[in-house]
């Protein structure tokens, strides 16, 4: 997350405190954090944050004063801010369509909480006019996959999982155990950070690829630095210990770049481009690399290349076999 989307998120926090302090008067530091969705530590930081705020003129009497430590917290003077900040119409309408770009997304949010708040949200923007029920039958949330609904639960009851999870660049399924750290939402595709004891990393794990979850009786324990919001957001690291390969690509297949992870190192005057794409297994790579056809050509690993030309050997006697091609 940038610097300028953490202080967004702040702000927005903060700007709410204050009402939900007052519905809440003398809640527990613990409490309010966990409702709020911060650390207890996080939550400190706010509340000092917001002794600093107020009406012109900033001085007693000016600004937001509250009481509170570890074990109560109460707001004895508001400034004014005693209710959430209504939206506009441009605000309802931008939230409105956030909500619904992400409602059909695995595991970002709870789909029956998500279309109650865009059913509130679409009648407020209409005036309060109600929907028919032809309507209401068609936007009806739609039924969570029992995995990503195990995960979402593990995740806020901090438990550790077990995964049955398909891996697309190896092509296999593996099941291993993994301890929850965040949802979060890559390249348009919702995925679970979590650390993995089998890797001994942090891993995402893409939800639609997760075919099977079970939520195990002990506490997640990911390591204090894999729960940075940085670690493994990259979904392909630079990894030296994975095979690299290199690669020729013709300058009207250009768009290969922006389907997968490659880095492109040169342009030649032709227009093909060089770049190196990082791949876990010769047998994948290989049948990838044979979709494109002419597009593409391998410049090494020499490896890749003797199986890039197995396999396009064997598809061309299958084919001559099968009478599709004439023998010279």
């Amino acid at each position: 997350m940038s610097e300028r989307s953490r202080l967004s998120v702040r702000l927005s926090r903060l700007l709410n405190m204050i009402p939900y302090f007052i519905a809440n008067p003398g809640i527990s530091a613990a409490e309010a954090a966990a409702d709020l969705g911060v650390t207890t530590k996080q939550l400190m930081s706010d509340l000092n944050q917001l002794w600093m705020c107020g009406l012109p003129g900033y001085g007693p009497g000016d600004l937001i004063d509250l009481s509170f430590s570890e074990e109560s917290i109460e707001v004895t003077f508001s400034a004014g801010i005693d209710r959430p900040l209504r939206l506009t119409s441009t605000e309802a309408t931008a939230l409105l369509v956030a909500l619904r770009s992400i409602v059909d997304m695995p595991g970002m949010v709870d789909p029956t909480a998500a279309h109650a708040a865009i059913a509130k949200l679409e009648s407020a923007i209409v005036g309060g006019k109600t929907v028919d029920d032809a309507e209401s039958r068609e936007q009806l949330p739609p039924t969570e996959a029992p995995a990503v609904a195990t995960v979402r639960s593990a995740l806020a009851r901090q438990r550790a999982l077990r995964l049955v999870y398909y891996s697309a660049s190896r092509d296999v399924v593996s099941e291993r155990v993994v301890d929850p750290i965040r949802i979060v939402l890559v390249d348009n595709n919702s995925y679970l950070q979590a650390w993995c004891r089998q890797a001994e990393g942090v891993r995402l794990f893409r939800f639609d690829r997760i075919e099977a979850a079970t939520e195990l009786d002990e506490p997640a324990r990911p390591p204090s630095h894999a729960t940075e919001e940085s670690a493994a957001l990259d979904l392909f690291q630079d990894d030296p210990a994975v095979p690299l390969a290199r690669l020729r690509i013709r300058g009207d297949y250009g768009w290969v770049l922006d389907q997968y992870p490659m880095h492109r190192m040169a342009v030649h005057p032709d227009g093909s481009i060089e770049a190196t794409m990082r791949f876990a297994t010769l047998d994948w790579m290989a049948r990838l690399l044979l979709g494109f056809g002419s597009g593409v050509t391998v410049l090494g690993p020499p490896e890749l290349i003797a199986a890039v030309r197995e396999r396009s050997n064997a598809a061309l006697a299958a084919y001559e076999a099968a009478g599709f091609l004439e023998t010279r």
